[in-house]
């Protein structure tokens, strides 16, 4: 399913419920940077302009608690079958390879 929000926007909403996450567990930005071994210059640009490392974003989502809801956010959607030979029809069509491009 495509998604009709934006990258940058995406970015600066998931920044913003980091931040967000941070003050409710009342840390400071250079506690989380502490907690998370994320440098302070990295979290300060990421809750200013949604730019961090996968690496730093995980750090700072494991620290915050919020590890297990990305996790799971990620994970593929399953199929809502009506019948038996939906369910034989996936089957038969499940990929092997990624598409190129």
């Amino acid at each position: 399913m495509e998604s009709l929000i934006t990258k940058n926007k995406a970015q600066k909403r998931i920044s913003r419920n980091m931040r967000d996450l941070r003050l409710g567990r009342g840390l400071t930005q250079k506690g989380l940077a502490e907690r998370s071994g994320v440098s302070l210059s990295s979290l300060r640009k990421f809750e200013q302009k949604g730019i961090i490392s996968l690496e730093s974003f995980l750090k700072l989502a494991l620290t915050l608690g919020c590890m297990d809801k990305l996790i799971t956010a990620t994970e593929p959607m399953e199929n809502n079958f009506s019948s038996i030979d939906d369910v034989l029809a996936k089957d038969d069509k499940k990929p092997k390879r990624g598409k190129h491009g």
